[in-house]
């Protein structure tokens, strides 16, 4: 029997960030990229989880499979990325981020989730897997939930 198919998707992609290296500049830009991004995914019914390292993006995004289409067209035109690249577009039966617009950065709170992850290397050469991608986001949403109390997702 064949499995049903349904319009819930997740993508993964990947990108070079365009933005200043000043570190007052850089922090602005990427608030405005937070608050543009939460609005339009509220809107759209789109969760997601946006990792930054170092001057790259990699980003898990769920929703219908028309919001998310139009949602990557607006990312890949966004001048602040360069290089977008989808490592994965898959139906899902159900989302596992509960955020519209999350982010995670490497600091001194996420370093070994981080390390453990190794994903900086595979950026720099354009290789990334989707899996490892995924699990960092993973990881570090559930990281940031624990931290607020939060043990376990009912999505």
């Amino acid at each position: 029997m064949r499995a049903k198919r349904t319009s819930l998707v997740h993508l993964i992609y990947f990108s070079r960030l365009n933005l200043s290296s000043d570190p007052q500049l850089r922090a602005n830009q990427l608030g405005d990229i937070t608050r543009q991004a939460q609005k339009k995914n509220e809107f759209s019914v789109i969760t997601s989880f946006l990792i930054i390292e170092q001057n790259f993006a990699a980003q898990v995004i769920e929703g219908e499979r028309t919001s998310i289409h139009e949602t990557f067209n607006r990312i890949a035109e966004d001048q602040r990325h360069r290089d977008v690249q989808i490592c994965e577009w898959r139906e899902i039966a159900k989302r596992e981020f509960v955020h519209s617009f999350k982010t995670g950065m490497r600091n001194t709170a996420t370093e070994a989730l981080f390390n453990k992850a190794n994903l900086l290397p595979t950026l720099q050469r354009g290789t990334p897997k989707a899996a490892a991608i995924h699990t960092l986001a993973v990881s570090l949403q559930a990281d940031a939930m624990s931290k607020q109390g939060i043990d376990h997702l009912f999505i």
